[in-house]
């Protein structure tokens, strides 16, 4: 990669960029990402051609320089793609905007043995971070759960990664169907014993539209009720925190300094070019602000790409209420909450303080005081070093976040908030 465009890092928490790769080997059967099964192949560079088409276009509408800050491959299942294929689509947007020189490049990866062989040639592409979809440590829920991975090829391939990639993540879902406490236990204690830095760990839930979401209604799945999940959170995070990994987000732990830092960018709701079918962006124009999404489904997007230079299907103007809602909706997700400040700068809106108040009364929100030096510590200990916006800012801000209890109502949380908001 070559980068010679200015810096412009003026807007806070950095600009990110994701690729989404929409093909995988099989369907999962509890997956509801954008992801197609095409037994015939696609046409790679057919493909590539069409991510250079469109990240064109973000860029210039855009309309000026930025600094890179994260690249993440997403999917679908990126690792199906050629080491030369990430390479081509990382040199053309090192093209397009400056790469920060440490910039985080996460590149999804599925553990099979096909997959992993690619490791090396990744890495020389630039890709510095992984994440690898293990999902179970178990092969008989390996099965149930649609992977096509052994448990044997799992860990081979985190251990590879370990050896080839700066930082590596791997993630699981629990409260699987008939799994007790116990069973979730002696996995996740493996699981940690394997992890280096990171691990995602996603209670089960069953999506519209899944195969799963059939079976479930048809009787013929059946997953921990609702305190027994509860349970196996509890159990997750008295064991995360023991074995020092954070949880910085609700479903996402980490040491200090492993952090994901473009999904930290979502969360925080920076700024992001979304290229690929079915992706999703968040950019900001010389003049407005702009969600948009691309078309779904892969060979109709790759037309839309040839006839108008972009597959951007959906454009929608983000109102002040529109951002201020998405900040709270990310926001609360985070162990370090929102700043009340940003807040307002983005949508010139906040909360009100009996709101909060009252939400604080009820255990389900708190807030950490202006100017006290303990809660930016607070935030800095979660975040590690160089993550904490406290240490970019001139002076501390007030912060509020979801309690324990509060992270189980969040879509609550975002109304009551979302009505109180008053002019800043």
């Amino acid at each position: 990669m070559t980068s010679a465009i200015p810096i412009d890092t003026s807007d806070e928490p950095g600009f990110g960029v994701y690729i989404h790769w929409p093909f995988c080997a099989e369907k999962c059967p509890y997956c509801d990402f954008n992801s197609h099964v095409r037994f015939g192949g696609w046409d790679e560079p057919h493909f590539l051609a069409a991510y250079r088409r469109e990240l064109n276009h973000v860029a210039q509408l855009m309309g000026r320089p930025r600094a890179v800050t994260s690249i993440f491959f997403g999917g679908g299942t990126p690792s199906l793609m050629q080491p030369a294929t990430v390479a081509a689509i990382l040199d053309h947007i090192a093209s397009l905007w400056s790469i920060a020189s440490d910039a985080e490049i996460t590149l999804e990866a599925n553990p099979g043995s096909v997959e992993a062989a690619r490791f090396a040639g990744y890495r020389t592409a630039g890709v510095n971070r992984v994440s690898i979809g293990v999902q179970s440590l178990r092969e008989n829920d390996l099965k149930r759960l649609g992977r096509i991975h052994s448990v044997a090829e799992a860990k081979a391939a985190v251990a590879l990664a370990q050896r080839t990639f700066d930082r590596v993540s791997f993630d699981l879902i629990y409260a699987r169907p008939e799994q007790t406490g116990s069973d979730w236990r002696a996995e996740l204690a493996e699981a940690l014993a394997m992890a280096s830095g990171h691990l995602s760990l996603y209670q089960l839930t069953i999506e519209a539209g899944t195969r799963f979401a059939d079976l479930y209604d048809r009787g013929r799945l059946k997953i921990p009720a609702a305190e027994a999940a509860h349970d196996l959170y509890e159990l997750t995070q008295e064991m995360t925190a023991a074995a020092s990994l954070h949880q910085y987000e609700i479903s996402n732990h980490a040491r200090p300094g492993d952090e994901s830092r473009h999904n930290l960018l979502y969360w925080r709701y920076g700024p992001y070019a979304g290229v690929g079918p079915g992706a999703h962006g968040r950019v900001a124009t010389p003049t407005q602000h702009l969600a948009t999404s691309t078309e779904r489904n892969p060979e109709r997007w790759l037309a839309r790409i040839e006839e108008r230079g972009h597959g951007i299907i959906e454009t929608e103007v983000l109102t002040p209420q529109a951002r201020t809602d998405e900040m709270l909706l990310m926001g609360l997700r985070l162990e370090e909450g929102i700043d009340l400040d940003r807040l307002a700068a983005i949508g010139g809106l906040t909360p009100s303080t009996s709101t909060i108040e009252g939400l604080m009364r009820q255990g389900l929100i708190e807030r950490l005081p202006d100017h006290h030096e303990s809660g930016l510590d607070d935030i800095r200990a979660c975040l590690g070093p160089g993550l904490a916006p406290a240490t970019r800012m001139a002076a501390p801000l007030s912060r509020i976040r979801a309690t324990e209890a509060g992270r189980f109502l969040l879509n609550r949380l975002v109304l009551e908030l979302s009505a109180s908001l008053e002019c800043k």
